[in-house]
């Protein structure tokens, strides 16, 4: 994990972090351009990585069976920002989130029925940083597309004080997974998984 810039603290020995609108008046400054692929992650502005052929493959075929099994009863986001709390707005590679795509027109989402992460080399991330502020944000699900393994990890029941999910299994290749907020909705692991 590549962190870009932090915040200078008067007092090193506690730590300072970005706010989201600290973080939001850095791109109006011109500290960071609209163009750089960063996101921000506990306080910290964070470079997300580049993306492979196997990665884009999979974000747009997660994008396409989400848009095909839940149709209009929410809208699906690919790679946009999502407010999770005070100090965190990370870019999931899909969001499924409640309402339109036009609600959001104004202001990224603060609330989602799904998140996705694509994870190959950011595996470390997606499991332990991005886990907890998804949890901490109350979303209800989340999965991680593991490139590397060749499967899901589904992770569901956020306790937010604990910052963890309570429920997780692991999705194979063969299976469907059923959105715990909309269950009529269901996706098979096949259709978010690249040819091998």
């Amino acid at each position: 994990m590549l962190r870009v810039a932090q915040p200078a603290s008067s007092d090193s020995s506690q730590e300072t972090r970005y706010t989201v609108e600290r973080y939001l008046a850095l791109f109006d400054e011109g500290v960071l351009d609209r163009d750089d692929r960063v996101e921000l992650l506990e306080g910290v502005v964070v470079a997300m990585g580049g993306s492979n052929p196997r990665h884009a493959a999979a974000v747009s075929m997660a994008m396409r069976a989400l848009i095909e099994a839940i149709g209009r009863r929410a809208a699906v986001r690919v790679q946009s920002s999502f407010r999770a709390g005070r100090y965190s707005m990370p870019e999931p590679d899909v969001a499924v989130v409640p309402g339109h795509e036009v609600d959001y027109h104004k202001a990224h989402p603060r609330t989602a029925l799904l998140l996705v992460e694509v994870a190959e080399w950011s595996l470390p991330q997606d499991r332990v940083t991005k886990r907890a502020i998804y949890a901490a944000a109350g979303v209800p699900e989340y999965w991680i597309v593991n490139l590397r393994d060749g499967w899901v990890e589904v992770l569901r029941a956020p306790d937010r004080r604990a910052r963890r999910y309570t429920e997780t299994f692991i999705a194979h290749r063969g299976e469907r997974i059923s959105l715990a907020a909309l269950p009529e909705a269901s996706v098979a692991v096949d259709e978010l998984l690249p040819g091998r």
